[in-house]
């Protein structure tokens, strides 16, 4: 797993030397509520996430996760609080946050009577992209994730991972300075998902920032710098497995170990066995 490293600067006062770490983060959210009616869908979130790594947002399904990588995208209002990408505030500069950052959702969403081309081509005209540069990218991402021979077919006769594949290039090609991916795996073959992990890996070695979100430990754990546990709508757990294991007060190593520490489900083993005790007591000798 690769480790962003910390830029520095250095100040020599007389023999004295003194290092002084700049990092600096690209999304600071602060106090950061959403609700749907009586239903709080994240609680008070604050979170600090450095530039230049893979950050993940890890929970299970219904914890806050989409609604929070939507909200950090700006395609979802809070209800109060407030996130700053780069020094601008979402609520207040939406527009602005949406030509910094690529969105790729769980789903697809596409306009399902284009071909990726021409679809690839409206982007282009959105974002502004020169013909040679849109070219370029496309050619290299559809080789890369080999969907060359979709690029003339309507976009509604794919299947869902040639979809999720036009959807990540899609979300790539204005070369974002912020990756937001909502269980962006989803529907992906594994020689797909391989590449698309390094391509990721890559681009923060670039600078560039992704925010990751999952419910499968073993991609946060190998894929992620950085780990946020969110669990109800509250943040259980921040930073890499050592800091987490420590967070948790846990003997475990693995990442599910200190996940189910960190929630309060411990207790997890014993329903397992009380369930396998119900189901040897209900089947026939």
């Amino acid at each position: 797993m690769s480790q962003s490293l910390p830029s520095t600067k250095i100040f020599i006062i007389g023999i004295t030397l003194y290092i002084v770490d700049m990092v600096l983060n690209i999304i600071e959210i602060n106090n950061l509520y959403k609700r749907y009616g009586n239903t709080i869908a994240l609680n008070g979130i604050n979170l600090s996430i450095a530039g230049g790594q893979i950050y993940g947002i890890l929970g299970p399904n219904g914890s806050g996760k989409t609604t929070l990588l939507k909200i950090i995208a700006g395609i979802l209002p809070a209800s109060s609080g407030d996130i700053m990408v780069d020094e601008i505030s979402v609520s207040r500069n939406s527009d602005n946050i949406k030509s910094m950052i690529g969105y790729i959702p769980e789903t697809p969403a596409l306009y399902e009577s284009l071909t990726p081309i021409e679809y690839f081509n409206f982007l282009a005209s959105v974002f502004k992209i020169d013909d040679n540069i849109l070219r370029d990218r496309v050619n290299a991402f559809s080789n890369a994730l080999e969907i060359g021979k979709y690029l003339d077919e309507f976009i509604g006769s794919l299947s869902f991972g040639t979809k999720q594949k036009v959807a990540i290039i899609g979300s790539l090609i204005h070369d974002p300075k912020i990756i937001v991916m909502d269980e962006g795996m989803n529907g992906l073959d594994p020689k797909s998902s391989k590449i698309i992990k390094e391509l990721l890996k890559d681009m923060t070695k670039k600078g560039k920032t992704v925010i990751f979100s999952t419910h499968i430990m073993e991609i946060a754990e190998n894929v992620c710098d950085t780990i946020s546990i969110l669990y109800n709508g509250n943040i259980a757990g921040t930073g890499n497995l050592d800091q987490l294991k420590n967070e948790a007060g846990s003997s475990n190593n693995d990442l599910e170990g200190i996940f189910l520490k960190l929630t309060g489900d411990e207790d997890l083993d014993n329903l397992l066995d009380s369930l396998r005790e119900s189901i040897k007591s209900t089947t026939p000798p």
